[in-house]
């Protein structure tokens, strides 16, 4: 990983175009090809980014362009560099999901259908610059979508969800991309969130899953 703190300023141009005036920021450009860049007042979320397959030159007049498959571009405008050093992480383990939590992914991938008649799986983990969406799948429209599953499922879970879709649908093979919210349990405020950015909520029964007793997984 590559850390970069400079003051700089940042052009988007693609099916959207967005400017980022100069100010002090931090520019991560990671193993995998994407560059994102960052502010110190937000905790993860980066200001502007570029998901691979791209690539970056750095010209001689301090301005970075990275163009991705798409022919999108993200052009940083180097003023002032006050920090440049790269560090080698090697592989993540990942992270380590609570065992229900992973179980019910597991679960649902194996029965996509209970989230609808048609429905097709196309990947657990399906990954991602930002880390891995639990599930991707298709519905019987053949419209795409991204399901986030949590054991209980709180406002924080959405932003994570909203966070991928973003991401996703940069990619013109996969967008537009839906998303669902899945959890054992959804509180009122997560399910307000997920209905105001237009996210579904599925409410999932881990024994209807096992297979226990009938399915009353409800999709809303």
């Amino acid at each position: 990983m590559r850390l970069v703190i400079a003051r700089c300023s940042v052009d988007y141009a693609g099916r959207l175009t967005a400017h980022l005036p100069s100010a002090p920021r931090l520019i991560l450009v990671k193993a995998d090809g994407s560059v994102s860049i960052h502010a110190d007042d937000r905790a993860y979320k980066p200001l502007n980014w570029m998901s691979p397959p791209c690539t970056l030159k750095e010209g001689d007049d301090n301005v970075w362009t990275v163009v991705n498959k798409a022919g999108e571009k993200l052009i940083i405008t180097m003023e002032d560099v006050l920090h440049d050093s790269s560090h080698e992480l090697g592989v993540d383990p990942g992270l380590i999901k609570d065992g229900v939590e992973a179980h019910l992914q597991e679960l649902l991938a194996d029965r996509i259908e209970t989230l609808g008649d048609g429905w097709t799986l196309i990947r657990r983990e399906y990954p991602t610059a930002i880390g891995p969406v639990d599930i991707l799948c298709r519905d019987a429209d053949g419209a795409t979508v991204a399901v986030e599953i949590k054991r209980r499922g709180e406002i924080d879970g959405v932003e994570q969800l909203t966070r991928y879709l973003e991401l996703l649908n940069r990619d013109p093979h996969l967008a537009p991309v839906k998303g669902v919210f899945a959890a054992q349990e959804i509180k009122p405020q997560a399910r307000v969130l997920a209905t105001d950015r237009g996210i579904g909520c599925a409410v999932l029964d881990y024994n209807a899953l096992r297979g226990i007793e009938d399915d009353k997984l409800r999709l809303f």
